[in-house]
Protein backbone atom coordinates (compact mmCIF):
# COMPACT_ATOMS: atom_id res chain seq x y z
CA UNK A 1 0.00 0.00 0.00
CA UNK A 2 1.39 3.74 -0.62
CA UNK A 3 0.37 6.93 0.91
CA UNK A 4 0.59 9.93 -0.81
CA UNK A 5 1.72 12.68 1.49
CA UNK A 6 0.76 16.14 1.12
CA UNK A 7 3.99 17.22 1.64
CA UNK A 8 6.69 14.29 0.42
CA UNK A 9 4.52 12.68 -2.14
CA UNK A 10 4.08 9.06 -2.82
CA UNK A 11 5.48 6.63 0.18
CA UNK A 12 5.65 2.88 0.97
CA UNK A 13 3.28 2.47 3.90
CA UNK A 14 5.94 1.07 5.57
CA UNK A 15 6.74 4.91 6.56
CA UNK A 16 3.81 5.54 8.16
CA UNK A 17 2.39 4.39 11.01
CA UNK A 18 -1.44 4.11 11.61
CA UNK A 19 -2.84 6.12 14.86
CA UNK A 20 -5.90 4.66 14.85
CA UNK A 21 -9.93 6.20 13.70
CA UNK A 22 -9.54 9.99 12.77
CA UNK A 23 -12.14 11.77 14.83
CA UNK A 24 -10.51 15.81 14.57
CA UNK A 25 -8.51 14.82 17.92
CA UNK A 26 -6.17 11.76 18.56
CA UNK A 27 -6.90 11.92 22.21
CA UNK A 28 -10.90 12.03 22.21
CA UNK A 29 -10.58 7.91 21.22
CA UNK A 30 -8.39 7.19 23.87
CA UNK A 31 -9.21 6.88 27.87
CA UNK A 32 -7.85 9.39 30.82
CA UNK A 33 -4.35 8.16 31.65
CA UNK A 34 -5.59 6.82 35.30
CA UNK A 35 -8.28 5.31 33.79
CA UNK A 36 -8.29 1.42 34.88
CA UNK A 37 -6.93 -1.73 32.91
CA UNK A 38 -10.61 -2.62 31.98
CA UNK A 39 -10.63 0.84 29.95
CA UNK A 40 -7.50 0.13 28.02
CA UNK A 41 -8.22 -3.34 27.32
CA UNK A 42 -11.29 -1.81 25.40
CA UNK A 43 -9.86 1.07 23.45
CA UNK A 44 -6.27 -0.70 22.75
CA UNK A 45 -7.91 -4.45 21.84
CA UNK A 46 -11.63 -3.97 21.62
CA UNK A 47 -11.98 -1.58 18.86
CA UNK A 48 -14.57 -1.48 15.87
CA UNK A 49 -13.57 -2.86 12.76
CA UNK A 50 -15.29 -0.89 10.27
CA UNK A 51 -16.19 -2.49 6.64
CA UNK A 52 -15.58 -0.14 3.25
CA UNK A 53 -14.18 3.69 3.76
CA UNK A 54 -12.59 4.55 6.96
CA UNK A 55 -11.42 7.69 8.03
CA UNK A 56 -8.42 6.97 9.74
CA UNK A 57 -5.46 8.91 11.41
CA UNK A 58 -1.79 7.95 9.95
CA UNK A 59 1.90 10.05 10.91
CA UNK A 60 4.03 10.13 8.85
CA UNK A 61 6.63 8.71 11.12
CA UNK A 62 9.76 8.20 8.34
CA UNK A 63 8.84 11.26 6.37
CA UNK A 64 7.53 14.96 7.48
CA UNK A 65 6.40 14.00 10.60
CA UNK A 66 2.51 14.84 10.25
CA UNK A 67 -0.40 13.73 11.50
CA UNK A 68 -2.71 12.66 7.88
CA UNK A 69 -6.46 12.25 7.41
CA UNK A 70 -6.69 9.46 5.07
CA UNK A 71 -9.69 7.89 3.56
CA UNK A 72 -9.46 4.03 3.07
CA UNK A 73 -11.33 1.16 1.81
CA UNK A 74 -10.46 -1.24 4.43
CA UNK A 75 -11.86 -4.30 2.27
CA UNK A 76 -9.69 -3.67 -0.89
CA UNK A 77 -7.00 -1.35 0.98
CA UNK A 78 -7.39 1.52 -1.81
CA UNK A 79 -6.49 4.94 -0.36
CA UNK A 80 -9.28 7.00 -1.55
CA UNK A 81 -8.02 10.38 -0.60
CA UNK A 82 -5.04 11.66 2.03
CA UNK A 83 -4.75 15.10 3.25
CA UNK A 84 -3.26 17.04 6.74
CA UNK A 85 -4.81 16.27 9.88
CA UNK A 86 -4.39 19.22 11.05
CA UNK A 87 -5.07 23.17 9.11
CA UNK A 88 -1.88 24.79 10.47
CA UNK A 89 0.34 21.70 9.61
CA UNK A 90 -0.85 22.42 6.06
CA UNK A 91 -0.13 26.17 5.93
CA UNK A 92 3.02 25.61 7.73
CA UNK A 93 4.45 23.16 4.81
CA UNK A 94 3.67 25.18 2.39
CA UNK A 95 5.39 28.48 4.07
CA UNK A 96 9.22 25.86 3.85
CA UNK A 97 11.29 27.04 1.39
Amino acid sequence: MRLACPFCGPRDAAEFAYEGPFCGDPAAERPPLAAGPAAWVEAVFLRDQPRGPTRELWRHVHGCGCFLDVLRDTLSHEVLSVAFADPADARAMKAKP
